[in-house]
Protein backbone atom coordinates (compact mmCIF):
# COMPACT_ATOMS: atom_id res chain seq x y z
CA UNK A 1 0.00 0.00 0.00
CA UNK A 2 1.31 3.12 -0.53
CA UNK A 3 1.37 5.81 2.04
CA UNK A 4 -1.28 8.30 1.13
CA UNK A 5 -4.43 5.62 0.92
CA UNK A 6 -6.99 9.18 0.00
CA UNK A 7 -4.38 10.21 -3.38
CA UNK A 8 -6.34 9.52 -6.31
CA UNK A 9 -7.23 10.70 -9.74
CA UNK A 10 -7.19 14.62 -8.90
CA UNK A 11 -4.49 14.63 -6.66
CA UNK A 12 -1.21 16.74 -8.02
CA UNK A 13 2.48 15.97 -8.80
CA UNK A 14 3.09 19.67 -6.64
CA UNK A 15 1.20 17.33 -3.66
CA UNK A 16 2.67 14.51 -3.81
CA UNK A 17 6.25 15.99 -3.78
CA UNK A 18 5.51 18.13 -0.74
CA UNK A 19 4.53 14.84 1.03
CA UNK A 20 7.75 13.64 0.14
CA UNK A 21 10.14 16.48 -0.06
CA UNK A 22 12.45 14.55 2.41
CA UNK A 23 12.70 11.60 -0.29
CA UNK A 24 13.45 14.24 -2.90
CA UNK A 25 16.40 16.44 -1.33
CA UNK A 26 19.77 15.72 -2.71
CA UNK A 27 18.67 13.09 -5.22
CA UNK A 28 19.80 12.83 -8.83
CA UNK A 29 16.90 12.27 -11.24
CA UNK A 30 17.23 11.96 -14.82
CA UNK A 31 13.78 12.11 -16.51
CA UNK A 32 13.56 11.48 -19.84
CA UNK A 33 10.99 12.87 -22.51
CA UNK A 34 11.36 16.85 -21.40
CA UNK A 35 9.10 18.55 -23.33
CA UNK A 36 7.32 21.86 -22.21
CA UNK A 37 4.40 20.87 -22.53
CA UNK A 38 4.72 17.08 -21.42
CA UNK A 39 4.43 15.03 -18.07
CA UNK A 40 8.08 15.52 -18.05
CA UNK A 41 8.10 18.94 -17.81
CA UNK A 42 5.35 18.95 -14.79
CA UNK A 43 7.53 16.00 -12.82
CA UNK A 44 10.50 17.88 -13.33
CA UNK A 45 8.73 21.10 -11.81
CA UNK A 46 7.49 18.92 -8.84
CA UNK A 47 10.74 17.78 -8.05
CA UNK A 48 12.65 20.91 -8.65
CA UNK A 49 11.11 22.26 -5.43
CA UNK A 50 12.46 20.21 -3.01
CA UNK A 51 16.60 20.88 -3.58
CA UNK A 52 17.83 17.37 -5.40
CA UNK A 53 20.91 17.43 -6.18
CA UNK A 54 20.95 17.38 -9.91
CA UNK A 55 18.07 17.44 -12.40
CA UNK A 56 19.23 15.43 -15.03
CA UNK A 57 16.65 16.69 -18.50
CA UNK A 58 16.72 14.33 -21.62
CA UNK A 59 15.06 14.89 -24.55
CA UNK A 60 15.35 14.50 -28.60
CA UNK A 61 14.55 17.79 -28.56
CA UNK A 62 17.61 20.78 -27.69
CA UNK A 63 15.30 23.66 -27.69
CA UNK A 64 12.81 21.75 -25.69
CA UNK A 65 15.30 20.90 -22.81
CA UNK A 66 16.42 24.52 -23.05
CA UNK A 67 12.93 26.16 -22.74
CA UNK A 68 11.64 23.58 -19.69
CA UNK A 69 15.51 24.32 -17.95
CA UNK A 70 14.58 28.14 -18.30
CA UNK A 71 11.43 27.81 -16.33
CA UNK A 72 13.32 25.72 -14.24
CA UNK A 73 16.44 28.19 -13.08
CA UNK A 74 13.36 30.83 -13.07
CA UNK A 75 11.27 28.92 -10.65
CA UNK A 76 14.31 27.54 -8.48
CA UNK A 77 16.77 29.44 -9.31
CA UNK A 78 20.43 27.83 -8.44
CA UNK A 79 18.94 24.53 -9.48
CA UNK A 80 21.84 22.15 -11.15
CA UNK A 81 20.33 20.34 -14.27
CA UNK A 82 22.43 18.59 -17.36
CA UNK A 83 20.83 18.34 -20.57
CA UNK A 84 21.10 15.62 -22.49
CA UNK A 85 19.90 15.16 -26.31
CA UNK A 86 18.88 11.56 -27.30
CA UNK A 87 16.54 10.26 -29.52
CA UNK A 88 15.45 6.76 -27.72
CA UNK A 89 14.21 5.67 -31.17
CA UNK A 90 17.98 5.23 -32.26
CA UNK A 91 20.34 2.94 -30.54
CA UNK A 92 23.30 4.44 -31.65
CA UNK A 93 21.94 8.32 -29.96
CA UNK A 94 21.30 6.22 -26.80
CA UNK A 95 24.54 4.68 -26.47
CA UNK A 96 25.74 8.15 -26.96
CA UNK A 97 23.37 9.61 -24.45
CA UNK A 98 24.20 6.92 -21.87
CA UNK A 99 28.16 7.30 -22.04
CA UNK A 100 27.80 11.45 -21.61
CA UNK A 101 26.01 10.36 -18.64
CA UNK A 102 28.02 8.19 -17.28
CA UNK A 103 30.84 10.55 -17.59
CA UNK A 104 28.93 13.17 -15.54
CA UNK A 105 28.17 11.42 -12.24
CA UNK A 106 28.86 9.07 -9.91
CA UNK A 107 25.43 7.84 -9.58
CA UNK A 108 21.73 7.99 -9.71
CA UNK A 109 19.22 7.74 -7.66
CA UNK A 110 16.03 7.42 -9.93
CA UNK A 111 15.38 6.67 -13.05
CA UNK A 112 12.01 8.04 -14.90
CA UNK A 113 11.47 6.63 -18.45
CA UNK A 114 9.04 8.99 -19.48
CA UNK A 115 9.71 9.68 -22.96
CA UNK A 116 6.94 8.10 -25.40
CA UNK A 117 5.11 8.27 -28.57
CA UNK A 118 1.38 7.00 -29.78
CA UNK A 119 -0.96 5.64 -32.20
CA UNK A 120 1.81 6.24 -35.49
CA UNK A 121 -0.91 5.89 -37.91
CA UNK A 122 1.38 3.88 -40.18
CA UNK A 123 3.51 1.34 -39.49
CA UNK A 124 6.94 3.03 -39.47
CA UNK A 125 10.65 1.13 -38.10
CA UNK A 126 12.95 2.50 -36.34
CA UNK A 127 16.93 3.32 -37.63
CA UNK A 128 17.52 -0.25 -36.00
CA UNK A 129 14.22 -1.95 -38.17
CA UNK A 130 12.56 -2.16 -35.25
CA UNK A 131 8.59 -0.90 -35.26
CA UNK A 132 8.41 2.52 -34.71
CA UNK A 133 6.33 2.71 -30.46
CA UNK A 134 8.25 -0.50 -29.05
CA UNK A 135 11.60 1.62 -30.42
CA UNK A 136 11.45 4.43 -28.87
CA UNK A 137 8.62 3.22 -25.68
CA UNK A 138 10.25 0.60 -24.78
CA UNK A 139 13.50 -0.52 -26.54
CA UNK A 140 15.15 2.74 -26.24
CA UNK A 141 14.72 2.95 -22.46
CA UNK A 142 15.91 -0.59 -21.99
CA UNK A 143 19.07 0.37 -23.45
CA UNK A 144 19.29 3.36 -21.24
CA UNK A 145 18.77 1.75 -18.41
CA UNK A 146 20.37 -1.01 -19.03
CA UNK A 147 24.03 1.13 -19.55
CA UNK A 148 23.12 3.41 -16.17
CA UNK A 149 22.82 0.36 -13.69
CA UNK A 150 26.01 0.82 -12.64
CA UNK A 151 25.23 4.18 -11.34
CA UNK A 152 21.80 3.15 -10.28
CA UNK A 153 23.83 0.23 -7.85
CA UNK A 154 26.69 3.22 -6.40
CA UNK A 155 23.35 4.91 -4.95
CA UNK A 156 21.69 1.77 -3.48
CA UNK A 157 24.17 1.94 -0.26
CA UNK A 158 21.91 0.16 1.89
CA UNK A 159 19.85 -2.47 0.16
CA UNK A 160 17.20 -2.32 3.00
CA UNK A 161 16.66 1.60 2.04
CA UNK A 162 14.60 0.75 -1.41
CA UNK A 163 14.98 4.31 -2.32
CA UNK A 164 16.90 4.08 -5.75
CA UNK A 165 14.12 3.45 -8.17
CA UNK A 166 13.44 3.22 -12.22
CA UNK A 167 10.09 4.35 -13.00
CA UNK A 168 8.61 3.81 -16.94
CA UNK A 169 5.56 5.49 -17.56
CA UNK A 170 3.42 3.05 -19.34
CA UNK A 171 -0.79 3.47 -19.78
CA UNK A 172 -3.94 1.68 -19.60
CA UNK A 173 -3.67 0.81 -23.18
CA UNK A 174 -1.44 -1.68 -22.13
CA UNK A 175 -4.82 -3.40 -22.34
CA UNK A 176 -4.49 -3.11 -26.25
CA UNK A 177 -2.64 -6.16 -26.43
CA UNK A 178 0.54 -8.53 -24.59
CA UNK A 179 3.84 -9.19 -26.59
CA UNK A 180 3.23 -10.39 -29.98
CA UNK A 181 6.96 -12.28 -29.40
CA UNK A 182 7.30 -13.76 -32.90
CA UNK A 183 5.30 -10.62 -34.86
CA UNK A 184 6.86 -7.73 -32.82
CA UNK A 185 7.36 -5.66 -36.13
CA UNK A 186 3.57 -6.93 -37.66
CA UNK A 187 5.65 -8.75 -40.62
CA UNK A 188 1.90 -10.89 -40.53
CA UNK A 189 3.83 -14.09 -38.30
CA UNK A 190 2.33 -16.12 -37.04
CA UNK A 191 0.80 -15.03 -33.28
CA UNK A 192 0.09 -16.96 -30.78
CA UNK A 193 -3.44 -16.86 -29.26
CA UNK A 194 -2.96 -15.60 -25.85
CA UNK A 195 -0.60 -12.24 -27.04
CA UNK A 196 -3.48 -10.90 -27.54
CA UNK A 197 -5.45 -7.69 -25.31
CA UNK A 198 -7.24 -7.90 -22.63
CA UNK A 199 -10.50 -8.90 -23.47
CA UNK A 200 -12.83 -6.67 -21.58
CA UNK A 201 -11.03 -3.25 -22.26
CA UNK A 202 -10.79 -4.51 -26.03
CA UNK A 203 -14.75 -4.86 -25.90
CA UNK A 204 -15.20 -1.34 -24.80
CA UNK A 205 -13.65 -0.34 -27.53
CA UNK A 206 -15.61 -2.44 -29.76
CA UNK A 207 -12.67 -4.68 -30.86
CA UNK A 208 -12.52 -8.38 -30.94
CA UNK A 209 -10.28 -10.59 -28.58
CA UNK A 210 -8.40 -11.99 -31.59
CA UNK A 211 -4.79 -10.78 -32.55
CA UNK A 212 -4.41 -8.64 -35.26
CA UNK A 213 -2.39 -9.68 -37.77
CA UNK A 214 -2.10 -6.22 -39.80
CA UNK A 215 -0.45 -3.07 -38.46
CA UNK A 216 -3.02 -1.44 -35.85
CA UNK A 217 -1.82 1.45 -34.05
CA UNK A 218 -3.44 0.92 -30.66
CA UNK A 219 -2.15 -2.33 -30.73
CA UNK A 220 1.30 -1.52 -31.65
CA UNK A 221 0.92 1.31 -28.65
CA UNK A 222 -0.46 -1.49 -26.46
CA UNK A 223 2.48 -3.88 -26.91
CA UNK A 224 5.06 -0.71 -26.16
CA UNK A 225 2.91 -0.16 -23.01
CA UNK A 226 3.36 -4.19 -22.16
CA UNK A 227 6.56 -4.08 -22.44
CA UNK A 228 7.18 -0.90 -19.91
CA UNK A 229 5.25 -2.75 -16.88
CA UNK A 230 7.58 -6.34 -17.85
CA UNK A 231 10.53 -4.35 -17.91
CA UNK A 232 9.40 -2.95 -14.85
CA UNK A 233 9.08 -6.57 -13.68
CA UNK A 234 12.22 -7.87 -14.82
CA UNK A 235 14.22 -5.17 -13.18
CA UNK A 236 12.97 -5.50 -9.59
CA UNK A 237 13.83 -9.06 -9.88
CA UNK A 238 17.08 -8.70 -10.93
CA UNK A 239 17.94 -5.72 -8.94
CA UNK A 240 15.81 -5.72 -5.78
CA UNK A 241 18.93 -7.31 -4.09
CA UNK A 242 20.92 -4.50 -4.66
CA UNK A 243 18.32 -1.96 -3.25
CA UNK A 244 16.89 -1.20 -6.77
CA UNK A 245 13.60 -1.20 -7.55
CA UNK A 246 10.90 -0.32 -10.31
CA UNK A 247 7.48 0.51 -11.03
CA UNK A 248 5.12 1.45 -14.11
CA UNK A 249 2.95 3.55 -13.62
CA UNK A 250 -0.40 4.72 -15.69
CA UNK A 251 -0.45 8.48 -15.44
CA UNK A 252 -4.17 9.14 -16.79
CA UNK A 253 -5.44 10.92 -20.26
CA UNK A 254 -3.55 14.27 -20.49
CA UNK A 255 -3.88 16.78 -23.49
CA UNK A 256 0.01 16.38 -24.67
CA UNK A 257 1.98 16.54 -27.20
CA UNK A 258 1.71 12.67 -26.83
CA UNK A 259 -1.44 12.91 -28.82
CA UNK A 260 -0.49 14.87 -31.85
CA UNK A 261 -1.13 11.60 -34.01
CA UNK A 262 -4.77 10.94 -32.57
CA UNK A 263 -8.27 12.35 -33.84
CA UNK A 264 -11.48 13.19 -32.11
CA UNK A 265 -12.88 10.39 -34.29
CA UNK A 266 -10.22 7.52 -32.51
CA UNK A 267 -12.46 7.35 -29.39
CA UNK A 268 -15.55 7.40 -31.17
CA UNK A 269 -15.87 3.78 -30.25
CA UNK A 270 -14.37 3.83 -27.12
CA UNK A 271 -16.55 3.88 -23.97
CA UNK A 272 -16.27 7.32 -22.38
CA UNK A 273 -15.82 5.25 -19.04
CA UNK A 274 -11.98 4.40 -20.00
CA UNK A 275 -10.65 7.82 -19.92
CA UNK A 276 -10.15 10.16 -16.56
CA UNK A 277 -8.69 13.41 -18.03
CA UNK A 278 -5.97 15.08 -16.15
CA UNK A 279 -3.98 17.81 -16.05
CA UNK A 280 -0.09 17.74 -16.55
CA UNK A 281 0.55 18.00 -12.87
CA UNK A 282 -2.59 15.70 -11.49
CA UNK A 283 -0.70 12.93 -14.39
CA UNK A 284 2.65 13.26 -12.96
CA UNK A 285 1.23 12.97 -9.21
CA UNK A 286 1.57 8.73 -9.73
CA UNK A 287 5.20 8.93 -11.08
CA UNK A 288 6.20 11.06 -8.25
CA UNK A 289 4.82 8.51 -5.96
CA UNK A 290 5.93 5.55 -7.85
CA UNK A 291 10.05 7.62 -7.28
CA UNK A 292 9.27 8.93 -3.76
CA UNK A 293 7.05 7.01 -1.60
CA UNK A 294 9.60 5.23 0.95
CA UNK A 295 6.01 2.79 2.00
CA UNK A 296 6.55 1.27 -1.62
CA UNK A 297 8.84 -2.22 -1.61
CA UNK A 298 9.26 -4.81 -3.78
CA UNK A 299 6.78 -6.73 -2.43
CA UNK A 300 4.09 -4.21 -2.59
CA UNK A 301 2.35 -4.04 -6.32
CA UNK A 302 4.64 -3.42 -9.70
CA UNK A 303 1.48 -1.05 -11.29
CA UNK A 304 0.39 1.99 -9.77
CA UNK A 305 -2.53 4.11 -10.88
CA UNK A 306 -4.30 7.28 -9.66
CA UNK A 307 -1.27 7.26 -7.08
CA UNK A 308 -2.53 3.98 -5.85
CA UNK A 309 -1.44 0.11 -6.59
CA UNK A 310 -3.70 -1.01 -9.50
CA UNK A 311 -3.59 -4.77 -10.85
CA UNK A 312 -2.36 -4.70 -14.28
CA UNK A 313 -3.07 -6.63 -17.15
CA UNK A 314 -2.56 -10.39 -16.30
CA UNK A 315 -0.08 -10.73 -18.84
CA UNK A 316 1.94 -7.77 -17.66
CA UNK A 317 2.60 -9.23 -14.27
CA UNK A 318 3.70 -12.08 -15.61
CA UNK A 319 7.51 -13.22 -15.13
CA UNK A 320 8.05 -15.93 -17.84
CA UNK A 321 6.88 -12.98 -20.44
CA UNK A 322 8.92 -10.09 -18.42
CA UNK A 323 12.16 -12.78 -19.04
CA UNK A 324 11.34 -13.38 -22.63
CA UNK A 325 10.60 -9.95 -23.50
CA UNK A 326 14.17 -9.20 -21.89
CA UNK A 327 15.92 -11.55 -23.66
CA UNK A 328 14.27 -10.29 -27.32
CA UNK A 329 15.25 -6.67 -25.90
CA UNK A 330 18.67 -7.66 -25.47
CA UNK A 331 18.63 -9.66 -28.68
CA UNK A 332 17.27 -6.34 -30.35
CA UNK A 333 20.00 -4.22 -29.03
CA UNK A 334 22.78 -6.59 -29.85
CA UNK A 335 24.04 -6.50 -26.29
CA UNK A 336 23.73 -8.71 -23.03
CA UNK A 337 23.71 -7.68 -19.61
CA UNK A 338 24.98 -9.14 -16.32
CA UNK A 339 23.02 -7.04 -13.95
Amino acid sequence: MASHPKYNEKTTATEVADAFAGQITGKIVLITGINPKGLGAATAHAIAAHSPQLLILASRTPSKIKEVDNALQSSFPGLKTKPVQVDLASLASVRRAADEINRSVERIDIIINNAGIMALPEKQLSPDGVEMQLAANHLGHFLLTSLLVDKLKAAADDADKKTTRVINVASGGHCFSSIRFQDYNFEGKPVSPDEGGYPSYLAAWKMGPEPFQEYNKWVAYGQSKTANILFSLALTRKLHGHGILSFAVYPGEIITDLVRFVNARDFDDADPALFTWKSADQGSATTVVAGFDPALKENTGLYLKDCQIFPPAPYAADLERAERLWELSERLVGQEFEI
